[in-house]
């Protein structure tokens, strides 16, 4: 029973605790709100002005043990909070100053008003109002005024300069130097910089208002009072009475005021600086070349030879400064040798492991610039290309499920200077020429009238094209060409190069990176699909989705294509096999792919002789399933297929053959070299929703 009473005690008080925190803020804002309406005794005002300066003086050490600005980001709503909180204290104190005059015992105030006016009568009185005068002119002048205009400029630039940095960012991201999640988080942080210097820009002006406000309600006590004194009660001593209470309330007030208005300056010309004010000073005033510190030195001692000078002053910091000089150059000796002995060690360590490393690892994917398409990736250009690419990325993970790594952006002095490559692992796969400044104008045959310009082939697909300058471009879509910027030549190239070489950017890794992401959901279809003895292997799994790569089918579906696997692995083994099958649990996807938006399917059949020929020159390999047709057989097939394929691409349809699942891979495979864009379905891949329609039949005379 006593445990049972003792838990119920801590969770008593652990929700009163909650309770506390919540309701904290909330009651504090209504707190400070009524204060500024109803009378508070003296006894209270004294305890909420000695929370007012320690918690000003907390504000101050804060900001500066705070090791970069934008994480006290709370500090603008700070300003507002204790802006109010000291104004509310200020028309407290000014109320029971005029209500009570010579008989105010605050003791805050009056010792304030005691320590700057002191006791010696009118004078004193004269002596604490100019210190006063001039403690609130440098507040006004120097720091509040300052302070605000430093975070209206900081504010100014922070915003403009944001987009160049998330440019930068992107860069990185782009040129592979940077993980996505850094790219976030430094976006993020960007994001919350510019949130902290516009909100700064705001909050400084309660600073200045608090100020202002400060100095017209002590004008106003001592008016007050000395209507009040002299008018009503015909007091004697009204004017140095009232004024001193008036100069110790406003330094009472101002005081904090003036701490908070210093943390606000050192926040906003913080902007660039990282780590605390202490190192900071360490590293950048006492840590600079000693020749520095021995110049000081010695102008030190110049002065205190000269006659009027105090020697007793000068010549002991001379002394200070020569020996922090001494001091100095022995550590900064000491650390050279240090690091020239580090140098050499690493150089003897690299002579014996030889310095190169065994293993040169090759991008999976990059772009190679000339010099003269340096322009196109450079950050005060825009940086349009690194967009680009960064989109084609996107979009080819949504097309394919294929994530693309990232895409190295490098340049390559032995290209030409207008020239770009793709390599894909070192290897060449697809290069062009771009004119910086010029438009592409690519013919898809419907053009109106031919317009004249360089001659060319679009880069991408090998369409006829030609060069023109910018002036033209109007006329150019006007006359029927599609018209394509230099960064959209080089992103429509990289979008078929992935297409054509998808299965060669899907490594090994990359497969098992998907296999772990997929068990995190769907765990039950990732452990059956390589179940021991039934299931298949990484490498397998691999081999499957090259082959859907490679013809253009997307693997984004990988639930289906496992479900797929792990239901005829038990059956047969066999890549070619189990490929087909994967298709097949993918032919709503593959029919959507190619038929048309009536939902009908063109299609081109196969003479039945002609398809069991093929069937019969079916030869198993080491590397899988391939079709040994012989070379005659083989030329007349693909005279064949591209004659049929023409005609149905005169009528404007995409060239699909429908033959059977035994003949499906063999017509496929044995077309392959000379026409790789060729879509080749087989029948139950065709869903009910999608109807065929046989638009030509291919066939050889001779079979």
């Amino acid at each position: 029973m006593s445990d049972i009473a003792r838990a119920d005690g801590n969770s008593a008080r652990n929700s009163a605790m909650v309770f506390f925190k919540d309701s904290f803020p909330a009651t504090a804002l209504i707190v400070i709100v009524v204060a500024i309406i109803l009378p508070m005794p003296t006894m209270l005002l004294d305890a909420l002005m000695a929370v007012n300066l320690v918690f000003s003086l907390l504000i101050l050490l804060i900001v500066l043990y705070t090791q970069k600005p934008t994480e006290f980001s709370l500090f603008p709503t700070i300003l507002l909070v204790s802006t109010v909180f000291s104004l509310a204290l200020n028309v407290s104190s000014t109320r029971l100053i005029l209500t009570k005059g010579a008989n105010f015992d605050g003791r805050m105030i009056r010792a304030f008003s005691s320590f700057v006016v002191g006791s010696s009568g009118n004078e004193g009185i004269v002596v604490g109002t100019i210190i006063f005068i001039i403690i609130i002119a440098v507040q006004v002048v120097v720091i509040t005024k300052g302070a605000t205009r430093v975070s209206e400029v900081a504010a100014r630039f922070t915003l403009d300069s944001m987009q160049v940095k998330m440019m930068a960012v992107e860069t990185e991201y782009s040129s592979g130097s940077i993980t996505e999640e850094e790219a976030q988080k430094r976006k993020a942080q960007i994001q919350k910089e510019s949130d902290f210097y516009g909100s700064m820009d705001g909050a400084s002006k309660f600073i200045s208002g608090n100020v202002k406000i400060g100095v017209f309600i002590i004008i106003v006590e001592v008016l007050g009072g000395f209507i009040i004194g002299a008018a009503l009660y015909g007091e004697s001593n009204v004017v140095p009475n009232y004024i001193s209470l008036a100069i110790g309330d406003g330094l009472v007030t101002q005081l904090p005021a003036l701490l908070v208005s210093t943390a606000m300056g050192i926040v906003v010309t913080r902007a660039a600086a990282t780590g605390n004010l202490a190192d900071q000073v360490i590293e950048q005033i006492f840590s600079r070349q000693t020749i520095v510190y021995w110049i000081c030195a010695a102008v030190l001692v110049f002065l205190s030879a000269l006659p009027g000078f105090p020697w007793y002053v000068l010549l002991p910091m001379a002394i200070l400064v020569a020996f922090h000089a001494f001091r100095l150059g022995r550590q900064q000796k000491r650390n050279a040798g240090f690091n020239e002995m580090m140098a050499k060690t690493k150089e003897r360590k690299d002579e014996k492991s030889g310095e190169i490393s065994p293993v040169v690892p090759l991008d999976p994917l990059s772009l190679e610039l000339g010099y003269g398409l340096v322009p196109l990736v450079e950050k005060e250009k825009g940086a349009e290309l690194l967009e680009r690419v960064q989109g084609v990325r996107r979009q080819s993970a949504y097309d394919l499920g294929l994530v693309i790594p990232k895409v190295r952006i490098i340049d390559n002095s032995i290209l030409e200077p207008s020239e770009y490559c793709f390599k894909i692992k070192g290897v060449d796969s697809g290069r062009g020429k771009i004119r910086i400044g010029f438009y592409l104008c690519i013919n898809p045959g419907t053009v109106i009238t031919e317009l004249e310009g360089e001659k060319t082939v679009d880069p991408a697909f090998g369409l006829p094209a030609i060069w023109i300058d910018q002036a033209r471009r109007d006329e150019a879509e006007r006359a029927g060409y599609t018209v394509v910027d230099p960064p959209s030549i080089i992103a429509t190239h990289l979008t078929e190069i992935i297409r054509r070489h998808a299965a060669n950017i899907l490594g090994l890794q990359d497969t098992q990176a998907i296999l772990d992401t997929l068990r995190k959901e769907y765990p039950a279809v990732v452990d059956e699909a390589l179940r021991e003895n039934k299931g298949l292997r990484v490498t397998e799994i691999q081999k499957i989705l090259h082959g859907l790569l490679r013809e253009r089918v997307s693997i984004r579906n990988m639930v289906s294509i496992l479900e797929a696997v792990a239901d005829y692995a038990p059956v047969s083994k066999n890549i070619w096999f189990l490929t087909e099958k994967a298709r097949q649990a993918l032919a709503s996807q593959i029919c959507q792919q190619y038929a048309d938006d009536d939902r009908k399917l063109r299609v081109l059949t196969i003479d039945p002789a002609l398809e069991q020929k093929i069937i019969d020159s079916k030869y198993e390999t080491p590397s899988g399933v391939v079709s040994a047709m012989d070379p005659p057989a083989h030329k007349a097939w693909i005279k064949a297929v591209s004659k049929a394929a023409a005609a149905v691409r005169e009528k404007g349809w995409m060239p699909v053959i429908l033959c059977s699942e035994q003949a499906r891979f063999l017509v496929k495979n044995s077309s392959d070299r000379e026409l790789p864009d060729l879509a080749v379905l087989s029948v139950p891949e065709i869903v009910p929703e999608v109807v065929p329609e046989a638009v030509g039949m291919i066939r050889i005379e001779d079979t």
